[in-house]
C-alpha cells in the first residue's frame, strides 16, 4: 500500500473519523455531543482547550477526555493534534465538506454526487476502522474451515449470499442462512474447525445473535461482522470486524448504507481467502467461469 493510500484511509484523521461513526451511538449522550462536535467542526475544536471544548459542548472536562480516550487517544492532547490533521485534509480538498442530505427535490445528478460522497466515505472509515489483525485471523479459520455458516437477516442476509457463493466459487463448503430455525439447526452441527459469520449491523437481531451462540457453544470459530463493537452479539464472537455506516435518513435507511460497509469486509475476507488458497482457488474460479460461459454459450444456440 503506497504512503498517499495509508494517510487516506488509515491515518490518525481518517481513524478519528470512523471511530466518531462507528462509537458515537453507543456513547452516553454527553460523550456525543463531543464527539459530534469535534465531527462537524474538527478546525474549530482543535483550537480549544479541554475547558472550552467543554463549555461548547455543554458538558465536563472529564467527559471530554473520557472521550477522548474511548476515541482511541491517550489524552486530549493527542485528540486535538488528530483534529487539526483532519482539519488540514479538509481545508486542503482531501475531506471536501458535502451536504449529504438528499432532498425529495433533488435533481438526479444531485442525488448521484451525494451518494458517491456517501459510499466513499463509508468505505474509507470501515478501511480506517478495520481491525486488519482480526481480519487476518478470520482469513486463517476461513482458509482452513471444514465448513463455514454465515447468518444474515434482511439487507445483511444478501451480504451473507454474497460471501458464500464468492466461497463456493472457489471450491469451499459455505451456508449462507436467513431462516432463524435452520440457521440454528445447522450450527448444532458445527465444531472445531467450522466457522461461523454472523452479519448484523445493529449487533441486537436475536435471529443472528441465536444461531452465533450455538456455534459458539459447539466449538465453532466465531466472526461478528457489525457495526457496534460493544453489542451483544460480540458475546459470542471469537473475532470482531466493524464495519461503518452513514448517517442514517428518510430516504437512505440504515440497512442501505451499512450494507456498502459490509461488502467491503466480505470482499477483503474472500480476497484473503483467495490468497491463502490460491493454488486451489485459481482452478475453481476457471473452472466456474467455464462453466457458466459454457451454459452462456448454450441458451444462445
Amino acid at each position: 500500500m503506497t504512503q498517499d493510500v495509508k494517510e487516506s484511509f488509515g491515518g490518525p484523521a481518517g481513524s478519528l473519523a470512523a471511530k466518531v461513526r462507528t462509537l458515537a451511538p453507543s456513547m452516553t449522550r454527553s460523550m456525543q455531543r463531543v464527539a459530534e462536535a469535534v465531527a462537524a467542526d474538527p478546525a474549530g475544536c482543535a483550537a480549544l482547550t479541554v475547558t472550552g471544548l467543554a463549555a461548547l459542548t455543554g458538558t465536563s472536562e472529564a467527559t471530554v477526555v473520557r472521550t477522548a480516550r474511548l476515541l482511541g487517544y491517550p489524552g486530549y492532547r493527542d485528540l486535538r493534534l488528530a483534529l487539526a490533521g483532519l482539519a488540514a485534509q479538509q481545508q486542503s480538498g482531501r475531506a471536501p465538506a458535502i451536504t449529504t442530505d438528499i432532498a425529495v427535490d433533488d435533481p438526479i445528478a444531485d442525488v448521484v454526487t451525494k451518494l458517491a460522497y456517501e459510499e466513499q466515505q463509508t468505505l474509507a472509515d470501515t478501511a480506517a476502522g478495520l481491525d486488519t489483525a482480526q481480519l487476518d485471523a478470520a482469513v486463517t479459520a476461513l482458509a482452513s474451515a471444514r465448513r463455514t455458516d454465515v447468518y444474515g437477516i434482511g439487507a445483511s442476509g444478501l451480504v451473507a449470499q454474497d460471501l458464500t457463493q464468492k466461497l463456493l466459487r472457489i471450491g469451499l463448503i459455505a451456508h449462507a442462512h436467513s431462516d432463524p430455525h435452520l440457521a440454528v439447526t445447522n450450527a448444532v452441527q458445527l465444531r472445531s474447525g467450522d466457522v461461523a459469520i454472523a452479519i448484523t449491523h445493529s449487533g441486537s437481531t436475536g435471529d443472528v445473535i441465536e444461531p452465533l451462540r450455538t456455534a459458539f457453544e459447539h466449538g465453532a470459530t466465531t466472526v461478528a461482522v457489525t457495526g457496534r463493537p460493544d453489542s451483544a452479539v460480540t458475546q459470542y464472537a471469537d473475532l470482531v470486524l466493524t464495519t461503518s455506516t452513514s448517517r442514517e435518513t428518510e430516504l437512505r435507511p440504515a440497512a442501505m448504507s451499512s450494507r456498502t460497509s459490509q461488502l467491503l469486509v466480505v470482499d477483503c475476507l474472500f480476497v484473503g481467502v483467495a490468497q491463502r488458497t490460491y493454488e486451489t482457488a485459481a482452478p475453481a474460479l476457471a473452472a466456474s467461469y467455464e462453466a457458466l460461459a459454457h451454459r452462456h454459450r448454450s441458451a444462445s444456440r
